[in-house]
């Protein structure tokens, strides 16, 4: 049979199998199976798996804002040594929070210029860099004010950069609220990490669905809490943390000034301090008290909170005066 009969004759068959119906069609070849990096928990694992059912592998990818609010893991999460949370996003989102997902608005905005003086402090190419700059301080007068949600929103914010890392530390040793938060465990934590010699930094930090944000817990309570962060260790720690990563930013969720002693502790070990003040709340003279307890030669950025919105309303969002303490302030008289 000459090359010319043999084409023709398999034409032949396959116009005949196309008029038969699919029924005698050779049965498709099977698509390799989507390979999906490891997650930690049962649940994780049926998200995927219905993901990948829903998205076959030839199908396009889905638009920005309908991303899974529970991507899988970062590439760099080792399941069988790294401890991994996944951050439920959406959660988040819904309460205020700012996420990769989030859409453009005011609260995202004015953490954009809330994180510019403080990059530029840490990282900028002008000569006069903050000594250790990268370790930023977030805190405020009283409790309530709303600095653990500024210190989260912050950590978000600076995880967006194309070439920074964030490490949220929980040091507010008496209230922690980062875990209850973020759905991270408590422990072990900083505290554990001051504790136990054996422990290594890398034995504490969480890494999370959100690729360039870890997260190291407050751990467990101690009563001696204040000497711990006021030990040589604790000095240590900090250095390292500054030191270990030159382009990682941390920021210390530390407790209310007047409150506790822990925080003037802390404020000595970090380059920069966030101060939040609640909007007509908190009265001027308070305001005073806590900021002649720190080291006023750091740059202290204030940050005005629940801030009264156009119509009357309160909103979660952040009004703000950024600048260095006694050229620039946000506290008016009593209340701020």
């Amino acid at each position: 049979m000459s090359d010319k009969q043999t084409d023709l004759s398999l034409i032949e068959k396959a116009v005949r199998r196309l008029e038969a119906g699919p029924e005698t069609r050779d049965p498709p070849r099977a698509e390799p199976e989507a390979r999906t990096p490891a997650v930690t928990s049962a649940a994780s694992r049926k998200t995927t798996d219905d993901q990948r059912e829903a998205l076959p592998v030839s199908a396009p990818m889905p638009p920005f804002d309908t991303l899974p609010d529970i991507p899988p893991p970062p590439p760099d999460v080792d399941p069988a040594s790294d401890r991994y949370v996944e951050l439920n996003l959406g959660h988040l989102r819904e309460q205020g929070f700012i996420t990769a997902n989030s859409e453009r608005n005011q609260v995202s905005e004015e953490f954009r210029m809330i994180k510019r003086p403080l990059l530029a402090n840490a990282f900028g190419r002008g000569a006069e860099l903050v000594e250790q700059g990268n370790l930023i301080m977030v805190t405020s007068a009283k409790s309530g004010e709303g600095k653990t949600f500024t210190a989260i929103n912050l950590a978000m914010s600076i995880a967006m950069e194309m070439d920074k890392t964030v490490l949220l530390v929980d040091a507010d040793v008496g209230r922690a609220r980062v875990h209850q938060v973020l759905g991270t465990p408590q422990g072990p934590g900083l505290i554990d990490l001051l504790l136990d010699k054996d422990l290594d930094v890398g034995d504490v930090i969480i890494k999370t669905n959100v690729p360039k944000l870890r997260v190291i817990p407050m751990g467990r309570y101690h009563p001696h809490s204040n000497e711990l962060l006021a030990s040589e260790d604790m000095l240590r720690l900090t250095r390292e943390l500054a030191e270990r990563y030159p382009d990682r930013v941390v920021i210390f969720d530390s407790p209310p000034l007047l409150l506790t002693s822990e925080s003037v502790v802390v404020a000595g070990l970090v380059g920069q301090i966030v101060f939040v003040v609640e909007s007509s709340r908190t009265l001027q003279g308070t305001v005073k008290d806590a900021l002649a307890m720190l080291d006023t030669s750091k740059p202290i950025g204030l940050v005005l909170n629940k801030v009264r919105r156009s119509l009357g309303n309160y909103g979660y969002g952040y009004g703000y005066g950024y600048g260095y303490h006694g050229k620039a302030g946000t506290a008016k008289e009593t209340p701020a």
